[in-house]
Parts: C-alpha cells; structure tokens; sequence
C-alpha cells in the first residue's frame, strides 16, 4: 500500500497535496479534479470527500485542499440533472 493511501484515497493524491508547502488554490483545484476522475464511479464521492475532510481538514483548516474538499463536498449535494433524450416526455 503506497503512503497515505486509504480507501477514498487510493493513489495518495490528496494526502500528498496536504505535505506540499505553499500549494495553491489553483493546483489544490487540480490535484482534486485528478482524484475524482481517478475514482470508481460507483463510490459515493460525497461520503469519501467527507472522510477525506475528517482525516486532514480539521488539523488544516487554512488549507487550500480543505477550501477545496469543502467546495467539492457542496457540488456534490446538487442533484444530477439527466440531459438529452432521457430527459424529454415520452
């Protein structure tokens, strides 16, 4: 198992992003939109985004991937609207 790697977080990618001294918003923002499309669709991103938040948020409140995590835990409360021909009366 790579270092700091958990369950949510199999690749380390937000562990590491926490160990990066002076990393901005900008790549917090990056390194998170690599960590989701890196994710089992099947998972319940809402619920390894909070864990994620409950393993270093609180010990990093100021931290850009907190603000991160916390923006991306509220995108995903929106309900997924259906586009397309799913989505037309039939």
């Amino acid at each position: 198992m790579k270092t700091g790697s958990t369950e949510q977080d199999p690749r380390g990618l937000i562990y590491e992003s926490y160990r990066i001294e002076g990393i901005t918003d900008a790549q917090c923002r990056s390194i998170f939109f690599d960590w989701a499309l890196g994710m089992d669709a099947a998972r319940d991103s809402r619920a390894d985004i909070q864990a994620l938040l409950d393993l270093y948020g609180a010990a990093n409140p100021d931290h850009p991937m907190t603000v991160v995590l916390g923006d991306g835990l509220q995108g995903a409360e929106k309900p997924r609207r259906r586009g397309g021909w799913r989505s037309r009366e039939r």
